[in-house]
């Protein structure tokens, strides 16, 4: 009878030792199930699987084609591009002309030095820049030069040298606030030449300035704010052999001068006022009659340029 006992007893034991071991199975063959969900995506169709593993090195072509485009763009002057226009492949097709009258350096010194006196917002000439202007153009088709430079050799040639003397400086406006001070300019014979060019050019059908001729030096402009100088007077002068054309090209600095004609004054000496002797007839110093003053500018005197 203690025998049997003893074997109903082992039997729960060994019952309760399988349920245990039941119970772990289950639990792994629970887990085993979402390790590959976690590890791989959803399946994809068979007739998409085929067209996503064909869209991957067709990625790859357009990302070097566009990689070689960019490159190409980088090398391509900037004149090249699509949609874009290079400021200097613009070819002009007119442009600013003028005659003048150059002025030598024994003359461009002392007016340099008197600019000095300036103060406020003066922005002066220099000595390159100092000039008289004949006749000013402001828009001449650029295939029409030829002919300014055959009608300056026209009308110069039975000319002589050109006696210049300066007179006193002034201002344009004369009232009010003034934006150019210059300095005035006169020669026997000089008023007939600037309205020769002027009738010329416009017999030619080329526009011409409005304003009338009056001989000067443009010495600054104002850019702002600035007091005046009073008048100056100067003893200077020089024997012109010959006039110019020029081309004035714009820039923010100011204007840049090319010339782009040159005319000799081709008749004798005798027929105008003589140089003195000893002196180049073209960039000679003349000094005037010191006892003679030289009067003031005129106010109704134009802008000059």
């Amino acid at each position: 009878m203690k025998i049997r006992k003893t074997h109903a007893r082992a039997k729960p034991e060994k019952t309760r030792a399988s349920d245990l071991d039941v119970a772990l199975r289950l639990r792994r063959e629970d887990a085993l199930p979402a390790a590959p969900a976690q590890a791989t995506q959803a399946p994809v169709p068979p007739g998409q699987q085929t067209q996503a593993s064909a869209d991957v090195p067709r990625q790859a072509q357009e990302q070097k084609a566009s990689a070689e485009f960019r490159r190409r763009q980088e090398h391509q002057p900037a004149g090249g591009r699509r949609g874009r226009v290079a400021p200097e492949q613009h070819t002009p097709t007119t442009g600013r002309f003028f005659y003048a009258l150059n002025v030598p350096a024994s003359v461009t010194g002392p007016l340099s030095e008197a600019q000095r006196k300036l103060k406020g917002n003066w922005r002066t000439t220099t000595r390159e820049q100092m000039h008289v202007t004949l006749c000013y153009l402001p828009s001449v088709p650029l295939a029409r030069v030829a002919e300014l430079k055959a009608l300056g050799t026209r009308l110069t040639q039975t000319l002589g040298p050109l006696d210049v003397r300066l007179r006193g400086t002034g201002y344009f406006p004369n009232e009010g606030s003034p934006r150019v001070w210059f300095v005035k300019v006169e020669a026997e014979g000089l008023d007939e030449l600037a309205a020769a060019l002027r009738a010329g050019v416009q017999a030619l059908g080329i526009e011409t300035e409005e304003l009338s001729f009056k001989a000067h030096i443009t010495l600054a402009r104002k850019k702002g704010p600035a007091p005046r100088l009073p008048p100056l007077l100067f003893d200077l002068g020089w024997t012109a052999g010959g006039a110019t054309l020029q081309r004035s090209h714009l820039q923010k600095t100011g204007p840049v001068y090319e010339q782009v004609g040159t005319f000799r004054f081709q008749a004798p000496a005798q027929s105008q006022p003589a140089a003195p002797p000893g002196e180049d007839s073209s960039h000679s110093t003349h000094h005037p009659d010191a006892n003679s003053p030289s009067p003031a500018p005129s106010p109704e005197a134009q802008e000059p340029s």
